[in-house]
């Protein structure tokens, strides 16, 4: 999938998109507006780059981020939920995780997890991507196309 392929598959569907993004600082974003007609269907991103700016913006529990670390199933499941609401769109996908070059909190680089919130559900997939720092968040962002291509699929 490309955000080509994305663009067509969400505004067949009639359904919203938005994301909420970290590590790939909103590249993502910048991919899927890079499409025209992407407003048909994209209503927008929020980048919480900074861990405080999670708590802040998002309202995600440092206690979650505490426990978990930033690098985790969870927060990436709450990133997802809780940015779902604030942008009021069908489907929400988070990108959280570490990449690179450096590990941080105990977690190797490479180490990310992709959120997808829609309807009242939200799945989290784990991965380990290799490459340099742009390599794993352009890895990243295909990952979320298969993603949301599958999911929008069995969930209409």
């Amino acid at each position: 999938m490309t955000s080509l392929d994305i663009n067509k598959l969400f505004r067949e569907k009639g359904r919203t998109l938005g994301s909420v993004e970290s590590f790939t600082g909103g590249a993502f974003a910048k991919d899927i507006t890079s499409v025209s007609g992407a407003s048909h269907f994209f209503k927008g991103a929020i980048v919480t780059y900074a861990t405080e700016e999670k708590a802040r913006l998002l309202g995600i529990p440092y206690s979650i981020i505490d426990e978990y670390g930033v690098v985790s199933q969870e927060v990436a499941g709450e990133m997802a939920s809780r940015a779902k609401c604030l942008l009021n769109v069908d489907y929400c996908v988070s990108f959280t995780g570490n990449a690179g070059p450096t590990a941080m909190e105990n977690k190797p680089v490479g180490e990310i997890y992709i959120g997808v919130a829609f309807y009242d559900k939200c799945q989290v997939f784990s991965y380990q991507l290799e490459g340099t720092r742009e390599e794993i968040q352009n890895k990243a962002i295909k990952e979320a196309y298969d993603l949301l291509e599958k999911l929008i699929n069995s969930n209409n």
